[in-house]
């Protein structure tokens, strides 16, 4: 891991467009770079153009909460094709059909995952050759489509509890990451449904002695070299460097050693954990392979920046900077780039709250919301 040379001293976000709608956000994601995808409770799916904050293109009639959305680029198409976890099920869009609001007919292909109808979707991910598709259950269950033919394989070993993310490993085709309510990380092959790894959380305790909310993994991430995150209900930020690939090319050139059978995220050794809320840390993402921005569940957004201490062999983390949500008191989506940060929730009044927040040297002075 490269940690940037400068730690940057005065970083501001200031806010530039709060969106409402009737409904909760539920989920985000970004198309291209001027496309937000957004998911709501009502089972209603919204693209923004953010040049413009006009909805479109939307998809209505869903059924269940929007849980979570893929996007994935077509030659020849501006507007971003869907995968849309919403129920037990999950949906292919071609979002770029002459009708401006589409409903669950319109889907070029429906899977069932859940076994029934409280067995829902929770998060989908897509691999970097767009082969594969993975999603996490409410039943702790967590699998993989096959695209080539749409086959479906579940891991051996499910979460003993709601299974809330999964994500897939970079550079490391065959494996996948998940996080679950009973309090742990899941590393699977998935080729073959095996758990390769597990990782529990650690129980704390508040001073006078009595016990927290148990660490429940809400949220996970992971960057572009290995490194993964998990946030817990608990309120710790906890990052697994085991399998951070520049770390391993270092190690395995002095040491002339092969290259690992495995991805190492979970392993014992390789990680660190920090305290940083005192309730649920509900998302999160890397904005580079060394900075990672958090979103507590009340809307403290903070960023970290990582860096590797090569002569003690551990990974360092310092904060860069926090803020607190405008208008949304409850967060449940967060998408970054390098410049900008998207949240998603819902107000003291159960509208559906977006906060889009720009990268800049000073402040405005004004705040725009439609």
């Amino acid at each position: 891991m490269a940690a940037a040379q400068t730690q940057e001293s005065e970083v501001y976000f200031s806010l530039q467009r709060v969106l409402q709608i009737n409904t909760p956000i539920s989920s985000l994601a970004f198309g291209h770079a001027s496309h937000l995808f957004v998911g709501s409770g009502d089972g209603s799916l919204r693209v923004y153009d953010l040049s413009t904050f006009k909805v479109v293109k939307a998809i209505k009639g869903l059924g269940s909460e929007v849980s979570s959305i893929v996007c994935v680029k077509r030659p020849s198409s501006e507007l971003r094709d869907a995968w849309v976890g919403c129920g037990k099920q999950i949906l292919k869009f071609q979002l770029d059909m002459p009708k401006m609001i589409l409903e669950p007919s319109d889907a070029l292909l429906t899977i069932e995952v859940g076994d029934n109808d409280q067995d829902e979707v929770n998060e989908l991910a897509i691999n970097v050759t767009k082969s594969h598709l993975a999603f996490s259950l409410d039943s702790g269950h967590v699998g993989v489509v096959d695209l080539k033919d749409n086959s479906i394989r579940r891991m051996n070993q499910p979460h003993t509890s709601v299974s809330g993310s999964v994500k897939f490993i970079p550079d490391w085709p065959k494996e996948i990451v998940s996080g679950g309510y009973d309090t742990a990380l899941h590393h699977y092959n998935f080729t073959e449904g095996d758990l390769v790894a597990r990782h529990e959380m650690p129980r704390s305790s508040s001073t006078g002695g009595t016990e927290l909310a148990p660490p429940f993994v809400m949220c996970t991430a992971v960057g572009s070299t290995g490194v993964v995150a998990a946030g817990t209900a608990d309120g710790h930020l906890w990052l697994g460097y085991g399998g951070d690939k520049d770390q391993n090319d270092v190690s395995s050139k002095k040491k002339k050693s092969k290259k690992p059978s495995f991805w190492g995220g979970l392993h014992e050794e390789h990680h660190v954990e920090l305290k940083i809320a005192e309730g649920p840390v509900v998302a999160m993402a890397f904005v580079s392979p060394w900075k990672i921005t958090t979103s507590t569940m009340l809307g403290v957004v903070t960023q970290y920046l990582l860096d590797y201490d090569s002569s003690l062999g551990k990974l360092k983390i310092s904060e860069l900077w926090e803020q607190k949500t405008h208008s949304i008191e409850k967060v449940n989506a967060l998408v970054v780039d390098d410049k900008r940060i998207i949240i998603g929730g819902f107000d003291n009044n159960g509208r559906g709250m977006i906060e889009l927040w720009q990268k800049g040297e000073q402040p405005p002075a004004a705040i725009n919301s439609s």
